[in-house]
């Protein structure tokens, strides 16, 4: 059982941690293009014929710049899907790694690994939270890094902005969007960008410290 730990062989991290980080730069400039694109639609202006979603169910037929903008999207989809995969492939081999280390069971169960990123109030605190128990175990004694609380803050931004990561909406709204005021979309993109970035910080500072631990 998990809340009777024993001292195991540490997980191989080296390799999740590069595919991690690999994805979160694939994804980071993904949501770069994304953002691209919608400068792109702005500086172009709404067609005459009005936006793609004309309503009751009726839609124009799309530009050539709004169809690239599809594509773009879905992109970016397939990339964050990728990322959000890899990474927490690398967060379960450091939690386990980390649990060996601390000979300790950490504050949330495993299943938290998962579930704490989809589960209403508690994803605002809990991925976080696993994240510093991670520090915590590897590297005692040691502040947590900044690259945490600026990852996990910036995330907030992207998933609770409106138009980030959380926007449920179809992509011709987010066309229209782009038209009619492309600013809070613009922060949103940054927003995420930012957060994959620090993540990128926040894999390599833990992998560090677990690697000054032991061979992983």
């Amino acid at each position: 059982m998990e809340d009777r730990i024993a001292l195991s062989p540490l997980r191989p991290v080296r390799g999740a941690a590069r595919c991690a980080v690999a994805a979160l730069v694939l994804a980071g400039a993904a949501w770069v293009a994304r953002a691209l694109w919608q400068i792109r639609l702005a500086a172009a202006g709404m067609p005459a014929s009005g936006p793609p979603d004309q309503g009751e169910g009726r839609h124009r037929p799309l530009t050539a710049l709004e169809d690239g903008y599809h594509i773009v999207t879905t992109l970016g989809g397939v990339a964050t899907v990728l990322c959000a995969i890899t990474f927490l492939i690398w967060l379960s081999r450091a939690r386990d790694n980390a649990r060996a280390l601390s000979g300790e069971p950490p504050r949330y169960g495993w299943p938290w690994v998962y579930a704490g990123w989809i589960v209403p109030i508690a994803n605002l605190w809990v991925p976080r939270g696993v994240v510093a128990d991670i520090h915590r175990a590897s590297a005692p004694g040691e502040r947590l890094p900044h690259a945490v609380n600026w990852w996990w803050g910036l995330w907030l931004v992207g998933m609770l902005s409106g138009t980030g990561l959380m926007y449920t909406v179809s992509t011709d709204h987010v066309i229209e969007r782009a038209y009619q005021n492309v600013y809070p979309l613009l922060a949103a993109d940054t927003a995420v960008v930012a957060a994959a970035v620090a993540a990128v910080f926040v894999v390599r500072a833990l992998t560090a410290a677990q690697r000054r631990r032991g061979d992983v």
